[in-house]
């Protein structure tokens, strides 16, 4: 290499390294110019996309920014090992400030006795897909419950259905609780955690309800008496109405007439009777020919 083209290299080496400071330099400028407008910046972890209620967070889920003190929400996680793993308690937009009190930490469920307000009692029934409007109540519904009881002996037994309760809270469907983790944790017996999601549980066979405590006592009546006589009715979250119902009889439904008629046709069975006297048939005479009438 000759004495110009080291000269060379090293003018294109200077050129860099004055570059390289003057783009510090200004960045540095700007950085302090930028810290006097609007305080220092400070790093905050935000979501990188929407995230929806109860959806388990992971780390693509999320980013890390740098925000203005100023700007920075109340409460917002700094670290995203704090984030990641962790449920979403509300709906997080994409680009917003991820907060503590947004996230909750997934756990077994503990029960709902904190859920049900003072002065009511909390009662499971059984459901089926006939009863329990085939499975597609889901904690924090409304529903009415209507009762259909036999009473009387023998020949006198009678049905009667009644709607018992109205705009009645359902707090749980089988294990699913409301305003909760939507998740059963169990432990295997190699100590693995197996995580049941219980956003799409069908599987229920009883709901659990939040009535006062003369309506437990009817309930559990009823349970102890005649357990699938209680079908429930799915409400409008916004139908807060209570609407006196009369009850129903074999009588509101096919009237008197209709029931004494089927009661007599049960009493005394249609005799048979003998035909009247068959007249008798002429026998047609047979025609000659090739073909034999028959």
């Amino acid at each position: 290499m000759n004495s110009n083209e080291t000269r060379t290299l090293w003018i294109s080496v200077g050129t860099a390294l004055l570059a390289v400071f003057l783009v510090y330099s200004y960045s540095q400028e700007k950085k302090a110019e930028y810290d006097r407008r609007f305080g220092t910046s400070k790093r905050v972890v935000v979501a990188k996309e929407d995230i929806s209620e109860m959806q388990t967070i992971d780390d693509t889920l999320i980013d890390i920014v740098e925000k203005p003190v100023d700007f920075i929400e109340p409460g917002s996680v700094t670290d995203a090992q704090l984030v990641i793993g962790q449920v979403a308690a509300t709906p997080i937009r994409k680009g917003e400030q991820i907060t503590n009190s947004q996230l909750l930490e997934p756990g077994p469920l503990t029960g709902i006795a904190q859920q049900v307000s003072p002065g009511k009692r909390a009662v499971t029934i059984p459901v089926d897909e006939v009863r329990g409007v085939a499975k597609l109540i889901k904690p924090g519904d409304r529903i009415d419950l209507v009762a259909a009881l036999d009473y009387g002996k023998g020949s006198n037994i009678r049905r009667e259905v009644k709607t018992i309760m109205q705009d009645v809270v359902v707090l749980a469907t089988g294990l699913k609780v409301v305003n909760n983790i939507p998740r059963l944790f169990e432990k295997a017996s190699n100590g693995d955690v197996l995580i049941e999601n219980l956003n799409e549980d069908y599987q229920f066979s009883n709901i659990t309800l939040e009535v006062n405590p003369k309506q437990a006592q009817d309930l559990i009546y009823i349970l102890s008496v005649s357990p699938g006589s209680l079908f429930a009715m799915l409400r409008n979250p916004n139908d807060r109405t209570l609407k006196k119902t009369p009850i129903t009889t074999v009588d509101s439904v096919l009237g008197k007439a209709s029931r004494r008629a089927i009661a007599k046709s049960i009493r005394q069975p249609t005799r048979f009777r003998q035909p009247a006297s068959v007249p008798k048939v002429k026998k047609r005479k047979k025609k000659k020919g090739p073909f034999v009438e028959l």
